[in-house]
């Protein structure tokens, strides 16, 4: 998933709900691609769903060398918006921002929780029934569970939840 010497790391903006189709495209064109995706859980009717979503909705990462004049087909693959560029040129990400979310990301590109977790942290829960509930960090364990502290009807009560389950607030 890390770009070769020459390539630099764009930012291209996909139709709506088709960033699967244009990863697809795109990749069969010989380009090399980064979708960092998160789960999140949502409730439909009386039931919690968790399905994985783009963490920058609309938005995936692309690398090439621009220079090369390669960038302009990409404006016309199926699934593609446009490459995002100011002046008539693409606008290139910062490497260390690519990096960054490519080691927290596993195979298949799902970001994994943030290992900098103290207690005291305020933490948003991102499955299960009290998904999107702010909570507070109380303490953290070495089988990566963690101890959080929720208000509910206005009495702190003490929850134990998987580290993947948490983001910061």
């Amino acid at each position: 998933m890390t770009a070769g010497p020459l390539k630099t790391w764009y930012l291209v903006q996909f139709k709506p709900n088709s960033h699967s189709i244009a990863l697809r495209n795109l990749n069969r064109q010989g380009f090399e691609t980064f979708l960092p995706m998160i789960t999140v859980t949502a409730r439909v009717g009386s039931r919690f769903m968790s399905r994985s979503r783009p963490l920058f909705p609309g938005y995936l990462f692309l690398a090439l060398d621009a220079g090369q004049g390669a960038w302009r087909k990409i404006n016309s693959t199926y699934g593609v918006a446009r490459i995002v560029s100011f002046a008539g040129q693409p606008s290139p990400v910062p490497h260390d921002l690519v990096a960054g979310l490519q080691a927290r990301c596993d195979a298949s590109g799902l970001l994994s929780a943030a290992s900098d977790l103290a207690p005291r942290d305020q933490v948003t829960l991102q499955k299960g029934p009290f998904a999107q509930f702010v909570a507070t960090v109380e303490s953290l364990d070495e089988e990566q569970r963690v101890w959080v502290l929720i208000d509910l009807m206005g009495q702190k009560t003490r929850i134990n939840v998987a580290r993947g389950d948490v983001t910061k607030a």
